[in-house]
C-alpha cells in the first residue's frame, strides 16, 4: 500500500527531473505470467509511457492498481536518472563494484597477498607460548 508521504516524495522527485503528469501516455492493460482466470479479466498491469525521452514502462508488481502505477512511475524515474547521470547513478556503480569484485587478480597483486601473509604468520608465530629448553 502507497502512502500519502510516499506519494509526495515520489512527486517532488518527478518534478526535479522535469517529469509531467500531462507528459506521460497511461495505460492499463491486462497482465501476463501466472495468476489464472484473475489476472486474465482484470486489468492492473500499468503501461507507461515517456514520449520525450522514449522511454516505455509496464508494471504489475502488485495486484493493485494504484500501487502499480506508483511503481511505474518510480522506475521511470530511476530510468531517467539513469539517463541523466550515466556513469554516476546508483545502479551503474552497482554493477561495477560487482564488476570489479569478479574480475581475476594480476600475478603481481596475487604474489604481493601471498607475501602479506607470509609476513602475518611469521609475525603471529614470535607470538606463541615460551617453552623452556631442556
Amino acid at each position: 500500500m502507497v502512502t500519502g508521504a510516499t506519494q509526495k516524495k515520489l512527486n517532488a522527485r518527478m518534478k526535479a527531473l522535469g517529469i509531467l503528469e500531462q507528459d506521460l501516455d497511461e495505460h492499463f492493460i491486462r497482465g501476463s505470467g501466472s495468476g489464472g482466470q484473475k489476472i486474465n479479466k482484470t486489468s492492473s498491469c500499468v503501461q507507461l509511457i515517456h514520449p520525450s525521452s522514449g522511454i516505455e514502462i509496464r508494471c504489475q508488481k502488485t495486484r493493485s492498481q494504484a500501487d502499480n502505477r506508483y511503481w511505474a512511475r518510480r522506475e521511470l524515474c530511476e530510468r531517467i536518472e539513469e539517463k541523466l547521470l550515466g556513469e554516476k547513478s546508483a545502479k551503474r556503480q552497482a554493477t561495477e563494484k560487482i564488476r570489479r569484485q569478479k574480475r581475476r587478480r594480476s600475478r603481481r597483486a596475487k604474489a604481493k597477498m601471498l607475501d602479506e601473509k607470509t609476513k602475518q604468520s611469521s609475525k603471529k608465530k614470535l607470538r606463541g607460548r615460551i617453552r623452556p629448553e631442556d
